[in-house]
């Protein structure tokens, strides 16, 4: 505790601008840090859920967290964080809580849930969170217009969209191998906001994604085939497009890429 008040009552280091924060910067600016923080204990909860096979509850619980990490980064940018707190990483932060949102819940739900028998839900979940931590250590992921360099492991939504489409377990693996695998390719995926090129359309059909997936829920993942259709379709769309403009650009790499793992 002696460390928060030091660091909230001013005895931390200079900001780089060369301003001192006021008191009152301080606890604001650390507050948005407790708002990103919170992101754990609905991933505990969500843990708890998936642990009792209450799949609904547990995607809710994600979706709180995936909400409170979609509303931090801009409050912290708002109030200039970084100035006000520069011993406190808010990046770490948000990828401590984002490994265990996209990744390791995700990878446990698949699991415990045995879609793909047992012995391969372990080998698949094993894949997932390999790969993904090892993806959280490039520092090559994003490119410069802004689409990611390789399946971003985003499990999550690729787990969800498994839970409500509900495929044969050789096609689920499959989707699993191939994620996984393009995880290390020199393959450009779409970021639906950060991405400029034909982002309205690439926003409207996430909020297809969006709608379609809240209808799995509400239905507790007992789905007609017009919405798994509207999942797999949406879901299609949101994975491939990067490759699919890479391809239209000469199929090359991003022109900042150097050296990547194939």
């Amino acid at each position: 505790m002696a460390r928060y008040a030091t660091i909230l009552h001013g005895q931390t280091s200079e900001a780089r601008s060369g301003d001192v924060a006021t008191t009152y910067e301080k606890w604001r600016a650390f507050s948005v840090h407790l708002l990103t923080a919170s992101g754990a204990f609905w991933a505990f909860l969500s843990i708890i859920a998936a642990a009792e096979q209450r799949w609904t509850a547990m995607f809710l619980w994600l979706g709180l967290a995936l909400f409170v990490d979609g509303i931090d980064g801009p409050i912290a940018r708002k109030i200039d964080i970084k100035r006000v707190l520069p011993d406190w990483s808010g990046d770490m932060l948000d990828s401590i809580i984002d490994y265990a949102t996209y990744v390791l819940i995700p990878a446990f739900a698949l699991y415990q849930s045995g879609m793909i028998g047992h012995a391969w839900s372990f080998v698949a979940a094993a894949l997932i969170v390999i790969t993904s931590a090892i993806y959280y250590a490039d520092t090559r992921m994003k490119t410069k217009d802004n689409f990611f360099r390789g399946f971003p492991v985003t499990w999550n939504m690729v787990v969800f969209a498994l839970f409500a489409v509900q495929p044969n377990a050789a096609i689920a693996f499959s989707v699993v191998l191939f994620c996984a695998v393009t995880t290390f390719a020199p393959i450009k995926f779409l970021h639906p906001v950060r991405v400029v090129r034909y982002r309205k359309f690439n926003l409207a059909i996430f909020a297809l994604w969006c709608i379609f997936g809240l209808w799995a829920l509400a239905a507790g993942f007992e789905t007609s085939a017009f919405v798994k259709g509207g999942i797999i379709i949406t879901g299609l769309y949101l994975l491939l497009i990067g490759a699919v403009v890479q391809l239209l650009d000469g199929g090359g790499a991003d022109p900042d890429q150097k050296e990547h793992l194939v």
